[in-house]
């Protein structure tokens, strides 16, 4: 099934022009029909009046012949081949000359038979006829009787046929035009009185789209009756919203405070006893350890994650990181690039976890620096990103001049836990979690090797545009 428009102005506009359309060309098809109804009755109702004036102007003279001269006020009656003509002829034993006006000359009209077209009520038949001059003519015809001896006559008065369907065709013509003027002027008004009434829904759209930029928390401005409860429930709704999020971000540190002492105690513990189970209870502590802080991220990043409020400006906060890496490694350079205008829609928490991960590895292998950039992509969405992802990605690299990885060696890394190199320190956690961490963003990280022989890692992450003066 065909899906209509998407555009609440063209859905209204398009049904607005389908039923102006239908109800002009019905308005259009009945007043054509009446006045071609009335115009046919006027025609037919001039014939019947000239048939008696003719009827009126003529009797039998004292030689029994058919006397009289009709002057219908028609200059057409006596112009040759018009298509309007009277003519009256004898009936019976009644001998006397027919007569006909001078529009017909002496040519014949053929008349059709009274049983293929009777006489009504009246005693008077309309029928239509091509005339000898090729003109399409309509007849009206009736018997009359005369005198008191009975003699009687048939009088017909034919008119031009075409002459009616050329004013048919004029006023036709003329209605047309001033219908389509009036149904163009309509939608021209239609469609402005549309669009002045769905500026509300204009003004609301930007409004969120500011909420969604993180320059406004709730939708502000005048709008009209109609719109304001959609207003205040979307209000309502972004309300609830951080309720839910400020409630779900107490419930996981308190989860997190109440879990951080017994473990630290088992850690602790274990230390008294014998190597054996002194390196298997504090390996499993840990493990636990590392399973409830990556569980409580999922929580909380779960329970923020579709929030419109969340975002964190990408400089300032890898800036800090960057600072905090110099201070630990003096001997290293780090080299940081940073788009304007740059904002992860995600937690302060999560982007230092990922991106501080991915520095501390590269500064652990890396020889003698870092490059770090961060700015927008073009990208299209990546296939593992599920429907209903957000449409704007930040893509930061994090890169070293080190040994780098192979293929295989990649694979490896990415699993929790494995350490690829045994002599320097870690928990072999950090890429997975930061693997974790993106992925319930719906984003993505890919290793690969780098244009300066390290490692590189890259980032897909959410982001939300913010206007750059």
């Amino acid at each position: 099934m065909m899906a209509g428009p998407r555009s609440l102005t063209a859905r209204v506009l398009l049904l607005a022009t389908l039923w102006s359309g239908i109800a002009l060309v019905v308005i259009a098809l009945v007043i054509s029909t009446l006045y071609r109804q009335s115009a046919e009755r006027s025609f037919t109702d001039l014939l019947r009046a000239q048939l008696y004036n003719v009827i009126n102007s003529v009797s039998i003279g004292e030689d029994n012949n058919l006397v009289g001269n009709p002057q219908l006020g028609d200059l057409r009656y006596s112009q040759p081949e018009t298509g309007w003509y009277w003519i009256i002829e004898p009936l019976g034993t009644f001998a006397a000359s027919p007569l006909s006006s001078s529009s017909l000359g002496v040519s014949k009209i053929a008349v059709p038979s009274i049983l293929s077209v009777p006489f009504n009520n009246r005693y008077e038949r309309f029928y239509p006829l091509t005339d000898p001059f090729g003109n399409n003519v309509l007849v009206a015809e009736t018997e009359v009787v005369l005198d008191g001896e009975g003699r009687a006559a048939r009088f017909r008065v034919a008119g031009n046929l075409d002459v009616m369907e050329e004013d048919i065709r004029i006023f036709d013509r003329s209605l047309y035009i001033a219908l389509a003027v009036f149904g163009l002027g309509s939608l021209i008004v239609n469609g402005g009185a549309i669009l002045f009434g769905l500026r509300p829904l204009d003004r609301a759209r930007r409004a969120l789209e500011k909420i969604r930029r993180g320059q406004a928390e709730r939708l502000e401005g005048e709008f009209p009756r109609e719109v304001l409860p959609l207003v205040n429930e979307i209000n309502a709704l972004i309300e609830s919203n951080r309720r839910i999020v400020d409630r779900a971000r107490m419930q996981v540190g308190n989860l997190a405070h109440s879990l951080k002492t017994p473990l630290a105690v088992l850690i602790n513990e274990a230390r008294t006893l014998d190597k054996g189970h002194q390196e298997l209870i504090q390996s499993q502590a840990e493990a636990m350890q590392a399973q409830v802080h990556s569980y409580l991220n999922r929580a909380r990043i779960a329970a923020q994650r579709e929030s419109v409020l969340v975002r964190t400006e990408a400089e300032p906060v890898l800036e800090r990181l960057v600072r905090v890496m110099r201070r630990l490694n003096p001997d290293m350079e780090f080299h940081l690039s940073v788009a304007p205008g740059t904002v992860f829609a995600m937690e302060q928490q999560d982007v230092e976890e990922t991106i501080g991960n991915l520095l501390e590895n590269a500064a652990r292998f890396s020889r003698t620096g870092v490059w770090i950039a961060a700015a927008a992509t073009t990208d299209p969405r990546p296939p593992e990103v599920t429907e209903g992802a957000r449409r704007t990605w930040l893509q930061v690299s994090v890169e070293d001049d080190g040994p780098g990885l192979d293929p295989e060696q990649v694979r490896e890394a990415m699993k929790r836990g494995r350490r690829l190199d045994e002599s320097r320190p870690g928990a072999g956690l950090g890429l997975s979690i930061v693997r974790e961490i993106a992925g319930e963003y719906q984003g993505t990280v890919n290793l690969e090797r780098g244009a300066k022989g390290g490692l590189r890692a890259t980032l897909l992450l959410p982001s939300v545009t913010k206007d750059v003066a």
